[in-house]
């Protein structure tokens, strides 16, 4: 029944907007504060056909052995066109820049647990090393980073809805900080990403992780049904592999990748990373809230 609503919502969706088109009004600059969290939708964009703003607000993420929960909101924005044959969906990036927040998450243990000091050969790098512990600057975040285009992002509403197939592919990247580890220290980059296929349904992954369940979430019209509202709703990959570190400790990165690496249990194959997102997330027709903006002065 939550499936079946959840595509009929979507359909709806689409019906308001074009409704809608009618009911435009002169050209102005704001929009009310129902529709203010779209603010950075290109919904002047003709090929936008729908408005997404979306938190994840609780899960974790399994990096080789490493366990980072997520405890800060992270935002999806932009927009999505209209699905191909297959119901795929190009995202479009928020007009701000920012299409996927960046949020530091603390990583447990700290630096401590991912660098042991005395196994780094370098004599200037293992003083360095050790003068960090000494000055207690141990804290170490995790940060998520879009690692591709936003247009390599892909929706699908009807895997969403259905709960089965990837709802979201999400290229990303995972930034490790610390003074010691310098400004480039990264999981994955721009031409290796690490890529998420986050299903709502279950997961298939190969040994040693096993299945595991995702869910639409519940579903709550806004709006007078002009804006859709999912709250819960999860997302699971755990069949993604992850490649070892880079540039971390900046020009000496070559000594010190492989003492991290060793200590995360990185390069980590598809069957030992997991990501759990779970999310509050909004939609609305692209031209209803163009229209919005262009009623409300």
């Amino acid at each position: 029944m939550q499936k079946h609503r959840m595509k009929v919502a979507c359909a709806a969706l689409g019906a308001l907007a074009l409704a809608a088109l009618a009911l435009a009004g002169p050209a102005a600059a704001t929009l009310p504060p129902a529709y203010a969290k779209f603010a950075n939708c290109p919904y002047k964009n003709p090929e936008a056909s729908k408005c997404i703003y979306s938190t994840t607000v609780g899960g974790e993420v399994v990096l080789g052995s490493k366990k980072v929960p997520i405890v800060k909101p992270v935002v999806l924005q932009g927009a999505y066109t209209e699905g191909d044959a297959a119901g795929n969906s190009k995202f479009l990036a928020a007009t701000n820049g920012v299409t996927l927040s960046k949020a530091a998450q603390p990583v447990p243990g700290g630096l401590a647990g991912l660098v042991n000091c005395k196994a780094i050969s370098d004599f200037f790098l293992r003083i360095s090393c050790e003068v960090t512990f000494e000055n207690g600057v141990t804290g170490l975040n995790s940060t998520l980073e879009l690692a591709r285009p936003a247009s390599e992002i892909v929706v699908n509403e009807n895997n969403l809805a259905g709960e089965t197939g990837t709802a979201l592919r999400l290229p990303v990247k995972v930034h490790l900080e610390n003074p010691f580890l310098g400004s480039s220290c990264y999981v994955g980059s721009s031409s290796s990403p690490i890529i998420w296929n986050l299903t709502s349904g279950t997961t298939a992954p190969p040994p040693p992780n096993k299945p595991i369940k995702g869910t639409a979430g519940h579903l709550t019209f806004l709006e007078e049904g002009g804006i859709l509202e999912t709250e819960g709703t999860t997302l699971v990959d755990n069949a993604w592999s992850a490649p070892g570190v880079n540039g971390c400790g900046g020009l000496l990165s070559l000594v010190l990748d492989p003492v991290v690496d060793v200590s995360a249990g990185l390069p980590a194959a598809a069957g030992k990373n997991t990501a759990i997102l779970i999310n509050d997330t909004f939609i609305s027709p692209a031209l209803l809230v163009l229209i919005e903006d262009e009623e409300h002065p």
